[in-house]
């Protein structure tokens, strides 16, 4: 048995555990930059709040329904997270993360006489622990737990939040119920493709007089999302895997015509994706140095910029990753241009003990005792306070923010005072 648990409005129930005045208020979180709206609470999708509007387009909407509007603060919500995770690690030991507000939880080996009550204690225990609202569904199969949990959300009242597909008439109903873009894995494209062929629903979708054109538009994907629908386990919980790319990309909170800005920026990007690299026990051969352009002062003209240099050996130090990506810059920078976004992606990635060692040129040896001493400061407090000459010694991100709340978990400095008399 699967069970598949899911945070209900992830991020601004995060932004409710340590501002109890704000449940049952409408909130929404906007992206980086204060851009678009992404998350938002049941009561703002009542008011007709739309997903991934601009701000400035529906300030007046926010403003006229007093909204609690707020920054992305990924610190506090990645803690909380991991808080989350920690606590159903108790439940089993075999547990999928799935995204920042999801997991699956494997139930192979054991014993369990009640699922709903299992689940009953699950939610209950975070809520209590950390007041984070979840949903639990079970199945057979984990395509099945994703149809369980969207009831157990819809319809928590009836359901206390926790639903189980264990019977043939309960998978049958749960899939006639289950709209076709609802379905784990079916986006945009294919549900019009879908419609198109007159599947509306997932039951539709199970019908063996569809199979030939599942298998046709969706390959063995397709089928395997059939045969779990059907109840057949073919989706095994999947170990976490190490990295192939890591990319460290932003926007900036202005624009950038200065090279000294630029180097900045680009170095401690480059530093991120070095204690990435550290953090996962690998090391990259290639550095790739991405710059974009102010689309609306080169109209017609070219606005993305790449340069890619190869490492002469393999390394997660954020000072040879740095250096490299720095140099990259000098040639690919333009004075007097206006820059909007830059980055730094490291690719040719291996693992750490299998690194190859060079005999007339190697990485100097004391770079990894100061990262691991910049890693050890940045674990215990959160904060990446010792940092290269070049980087900003005041912020990591230089992004429009201002509606950021604390960052209560990670950063003493922020955490709540309570004032006893």
């Amino acid at each position: 048995m699967y069970a598949l648990v899911d945070c209900n409005n992830f991020y601004a129930s995060c932004e409710r555990v340590f501002q109890p005045q704000l449940a049952g208020k409408p909130i929404v979180i906007l992206s980086n930059n204060d851009g678009c709206i992404i998350a938002r609470s049941y009561e703002a999708k009542a008011l007709g709040i739309p997903m991934g509007a601009p701000e400035f387009k529906v300030r007046d909407l926010l403003k006229q329904h007093h909204v609690h509007v707020f920054s992305s603060n990924y610190a506090l919500y990645g803690d909380l997270s991991n808080r989350v995770m920690k606590i159903l690690e108790a439940y089993t030991p075999h547990i999928e993360v799935y995204s920042i507000d999801e997991a699956f939880l494997n139930f192979k080996g054991m014993t369990i006489a009640d699922y709903h009550v299992y689940g009953a204690a699950m939610k209950h225990r975070i809520q209590k622990w950390l007041s984070i609202p979840i949903c639990v569904g079970f199945a057979e199969t984990k395509a099945l737990a994703k149809v369980a949990n969207k009831i157990a959300k819809k319809y928590q009242e009836r359901t206390q939040g926790v639903y189980t597909i264990d019977t043939e008439e309960k998978r049958i109903k749960a899939l006639k119920w289950t709209k076709i873009e609802d379905v784990w894995g079916i986006g945009y494209r294919l549900t019009k493709k879908m419609q198109a062929h007159n599947i509306r629903t997932a039951y539709d979708f199970t019908l063996p007089k569809h199979e030939a054109f599942i298998k046709s538009t969706m390959g063995v994907v397709g089928m395997r999302l059939k045969y779990e629908l059907e109840g057949q386990s073919v989706l095994a919980m999947e170990e976490p895997k190490d990295k192939k790319n890591i990319a460290v990309t932003r926007s900036f909170e202005g624009s950038i015509t200065t090279y000294d800005a630029m180097k900045e920026r680009v170095s401690t990007f480059a530093t991120v994706c070095a204690e990435k690299l550290r953090k996962q026990k690998s090391c990259c051969h290639q550095v790739i140095l991405y710059l974009r352009k102010d689309a609306y002062q080169n109209e017609n003209q070219r606005i993305n910029f790449y340069k890619t240099e190869t490492l002469p050996y393999a390394s997660n130090s954020s000072l040879t990753i740095s250096a490299l990506a720095v140099q990259m810059l000098k040639s690919l920078f333009e004075e007097g241009a206006v820059y909007k976004k830059a980055g730094i992606i490291v690719t040719s990635i291996i693992p750490e003990n299998q690194k190859q060692f060079h005999l007339f040129e190697e990485e100097n040896p004391k770079h990894l005792k100061l990262m691991e001493v910049m890693d050890a400061y940045h674990k215990k407090t959160g904060e990446r306070k010792i940092r290269l000459g070049n980087q900003d010694l005041q912020r990591t991100w230089k992004m429009k923010q201002n509606h950021l709340s604390a960052k209560y978990t990670t950063n003493f400095k922020e955490i709540v005072e309570i004032k006893c008399h």
